[in-house]
């Protein structure tokens, strides 16, 4: 029989989660031009229902069925198993005991929760992806993405890397991830810039300044994301234990030194700190300790914050342009970036008395085999996740005829009433910036 305290906090923690995928719909609305905000919004919003049907029907089983790939004695008996769960819970096949919890299970709350809560970060990861593409693509490129990708990179990668595969295994790479640094945040984010390549750039790209155009929405839906996140981190422990609540206060404490160090950078900078950068910082810092935010101190946790947003600006600020990658939203400036410094921080920072591999960071331990396994783990994430969306790119690019993109025509004059029939500023009738 269940627990009924450990179901309690996960279907709260899957509310906060389902919130995440509306939170970054204002959080990237208000960041896009006034002339594509609903579409911008609209592009979160139909990835978490799309992606919601698409778990239920397949991303569960790829994810977290099947066999393990190893033995007890670890040897290799399922090659497969490595990268793909299996077809065992196609349409979540569990038994009615399963789903509800009245089975004698080993697990503390009922399969339909467990379900549920996974369901909730694959739809806040493909709504990531969708930042990069924001202002040009054409709507049916986005349900061609939204539909396979889900099920040929994010069900991977979960499996990968918590269901007993290659990443995660002990017997393979062996790497940890608390909470989604590789297979959230560098997923999403080097999706995202990989299609945003194939999309190609915004016409106007490096000629006009882009201003987000409510930062007002900016604030709300990162105010929402912080809350979201401690659902996010600490829900990972998947249990109401003290591995969760170190994971809410590292998560508290990583954000909020982030947020306050990205201020100070601007602050010097530029002379004027900006709302819009204190809360990518905040943001920033919560991509951060994803992977690390049940192994590390909260002392760690501030200074993993105050290293992620340096790296993460000169990025977004500097190299984004130079190297003329238009990830429109910065996905890749936030998401991909911050998951890639907090992946190898967890290998320098974790403490082997909270590792699940009893391996240690470095730091505490001189011993490098963590720091390398969590090195291997983005450099494949990298590689497959990037492979793999160019493929899904390609596909989206010929299903639509040869582009991806809207006209120029609607381009320029905003995607929103062309695409939607409908505005945020029905008065407005011309271009901005």
């Amino acid at each position: 029989m269940f627990d009924t305290g450990t179901t309690a906090f996960m279907i709260a923690a899957t509310a906060l989660v389902v919130m995440m995928s509306p939170a970054l719909a204002l959080f990237y609305g208000g960041l896009s031009r006034r002339k594509n905000t609903l579409n911008t919004m609209f592009m979160s919003m139909f990835a978490m229902c799309i992606v919601g049907v698409i778990w239920v029907v397949c991303g569960d089983s790829i994810a977290y069925g099947g066999d393990d790939p190893f033995d007890e004695a670890g040897n290799l008996v399922n090659a497969a198993g490595l990268f793909f769960g299996g077809t065992d819970r196609l349409f979540s096949t569990w038994t009615l005991g399963e789903l509800t919890g009245t089975a004698d299970l080993a697990d503390a709350y009922p399969g339909a929760v467990s379900v549920a809560f996974q369901a909730s970060f694959a739809m806040v990861t493909t709504a990531i992806v969708t930042g990069s593409l924001a202002g040009r693509l054409r709507f049916r490129a986005l349900a061609v993405i939204c539909i396979l990708w889900p099920i040929f990179v994010y069900a991977p990668m979960a499996h990968m890397v918590w269901g007993g595969g290659l990443i995660g295994n002990e017997y393979a790479i062996g790497a940890i991830d608390f909470a989604g640094g590789t297979a959230v945040h560098i997923c999403s984010g080097v999706s995202g810039l990989v299609l945003a390549l194939l999309l190609r750039p915004r016409s106007d790209f490096g000629i006009v300044s882009y201003r987000p155009h409510n930062v007002a929405n900016v604030v709300i839906g990162a105010g929402l994301l912080f809350v979201g996140w401690f659902g996010f981190n600490g829900g990972s422990a998947l249990a109401a234990d003290g591995f969760a609540g170190l994971a809410v206060l590292n998560t508290l404490v990583a954000a909020c030194a982030a947020g306050a160090c990205w201020t100070a950078i601007e602050a010097i900078q530029h002379g004027k700190p900006t709302l819009v950068g204190l809360c990518t910082g905040v943001l920033a810092g919560l991509v951060v300790i994803t992977p690390a935010c049940g192994y590390v101190t909260p002392g760690i946790a501030i200074v993993m914050g105050i290293i992620v947003s340096p790296i993460c600006y000169l990025f977004i600020s500097k190299l984004k342009t130079k190297l003329g990658w238009d990830d429109a939203l910065d996905a890749f400036g936030c998401h991909g970036v911050g998951g890639m410094v907090g992946a190898l921080l967890t290998g320098v920072f974790a403490l082997p008395e909270l590792s699940p591999t009893g391996v240690g960071g470095v730091l505490f331990t001189g011993d490098f085999s963590l720091l390398g396994s969590q090195f291997l783990a983005v450099a494949f994430t990298l590689v497959f996740a990037g492979g793999i969306s160019c493929v899904i790119g390609l596909i989206a690019k010929a299903v639509c005829g040869g582009s991806l993109r809207v006209s120029r025509e609607i381009e320029m004059t905003g995607l929103d009433a062309p695409v939607h029939a409908e505005s945020c500023y029905p008065a407005f009738n011309g271009l901005d910036c």
